[in-house]
């Protein structure tokens, strides 16, 4: 059964896709680019931009699913808005074409690229390359993030462990207080105490 999987990582200044065709378990590289948006100078045409390319490119290829790169929370908070918004009309296209879609974090799709959630950009172009065999290094490494995040969601559907990427996510941890970490301490140790 061949499905097609359209993978984006949206920006409001660039915005990256790829296609990737699914066979049985092979992959297979369809087409990757970006949508170069620096030139529009209005913020609202760029945003209608984003959802008419979106759409334009689900009508092309007839994806059956989209994978996108959620968010990353950094410190700027008006860029992350900003991200957030150009993902969030991406999302509208495909659902405007009654596309299903998954987000994924840019951490586990590194994890699952390159076995690192640390992984740059370049490692994760390289080893998307090899293992779909494309020459052509991309002008962008927005085109292959979209690629990877296609890429992340074919092994979710064909790799035999898939169930268990939740444990691939980092996990986050409260801080405890002095006298919080102290007593943790004292009850997991209790014969060290004395």
């Amino acid at each position: 059964m061949e499905r097609i999987v359209l993978g984006i990582d949206p920006g409001t200044l660039i915005m990256g896709y790829g296609v990737l065709r699914v066979e049985e378990a092979r992959a297979e590289l369809v087409t990757m680019d970006v949508l170069y948006l620096k030139r529009i100078a209005d913020y609202n045409l760029r945003i209608r931009r984003i959802f008419d390319s979106v759409v334009e490119i689900i009508d092309r290829h007839h994806p059956d699913h989209l994978a996108i790169e959620a968010p990353f929370y950094g410190k700027n908070v008006q860029s992350m808005l900003k991200l957030g918004r150009a993902q969030g009309v991406a999302i509208a296209a495909a659902m405007s074409r009654d596309l299903s879609f998954s987000e994924y974090e840019p951490r586990l799709i590194k994890q699952y690229i390159t076995g690192s959630g640390a992984a740059s950009k370049e490692q994760v172009a390289a080893m998307l390359q090899m293992q779909l065999g494309f020459s052509d290094e991309p002008r962008y490494l927005d085109a292959t993030d979209a690629l990877a995040a296609a890429y992340c969601h074919y092994l979710q559907l064909t790799h035999p462990m898939a169930a268990l990427h939740q444990e691939l996510k980092p996990k986050k941890h409260k801080p405890q207080s002095r006298r919080a970490a102290w007593s943790s301490f004292i009850d997991q140790n209790p014969d060290r105490i004395g």
